[in-house]
């Protein structure tokens, strides 16, 4: 039998507390995540932020990387002034995770990005992002009361790998974001749009995806699933290539 594919996923640092321990730093990850990979065949292991200089060797043991939502990222990355708005608190994350994403870029490991992930692949190769969307299209829709999820409808792009996987030619995604892609990064297309012309899903090369929602939230696991394929063929190549 085929292992199951090993699926990196990127987590965060902050403080939380949990049976008789008082707050101290910690990994943090919503569950979701991992169990989505799960339920898509996958094995999940959680990535810490780490040295940038470990990024090579790490994402040379996964078949496949997932770029997880959070916070925004760092402006001065695309070489902008903060926004008001703007909450970027996690320099290291960005780092690290900038750095397993040109690692796998380079290594043609499948990449999924979500919502900050797709937003960081898109600054990674050069692209720039709209530090608070309603400022651009005049509403809050992207973005759900606090603590919850939105929900609003996406077009994926007919021709692209993101439209064979989601066929329809529209359908309503969970979302939480008041941040999106502004100018396209190298190598990149747009993959589906929102209905206010916001960029909902980005792609390049092999399997390399972004999508602005939160696929972890919902039912609907069919680019995650799509992943794991796609990392599984990585797996086998390897095996391969071995014997």
């Amino acid at each position: 039998m085929t292992p199951r594919p090993v699926i990196g996923i990127s987590t965060f640092l902050s403080d939380a507390t949990w049976g008789r321990w008082e707050r101290k730093p910690s990994v943090i990850l919503p569950e979701r995540y991992p169990a989505m990979v799960r339920a898509c065949g996958g094995i999940a292991v959680l990535l810490p932020p780490d040295s940038p200089d470990c990024a090579a060797e790490t994402v040379g043991r996964l078949d496949g990387l997932i770029i997880a939502g959070g916070e925004d990222v760092d402006p001065a990355l695309y070489g902008a002034p903060a926004h008001p708005l703007t909450v970027a608190n996690a320099p290291e994350r960005d780092a690290w995770e900038a750095a397993l994403l040109r690692a796998a870029l380079t290594a043609g490991t499948p990449v999924l990005g979500i919502c900050r992930g797709m937003q960081l692949l898109n600054v990674v190769l050069g692209g720039t992002l709209v530090q608070h969307l309603p400022d651009v299209v005049g509403h809050e829709g992207h973005i759900g009361a606090p603590g919850t999820y939105g929900r609003h409808a996406v077009r994926p792009v007919p021709g692209t790998l993101l439209g064979g996987l989601l066929p329809e030619e529209s359908l309503v995604v969970p979302t939480f974001h008041h941040q999106a892609v502004e100018r396209l990064g190298e190598g990149l297309l747009v993959a589906a749009y929102a209905e206010d012309g916001t960029v909902e899903a980005v792609e390049g090369a092999g399997f390399t995806l972004g999508v602005q929602w939160h696929p972890e939230q919902g039912e609907d696991h069919r680019v995650t699933a799509a992943l794991v394929r796609a990392s599984a063929l990585v797996r086998e190549t390897a095996l391969v290539t071995a014997d």
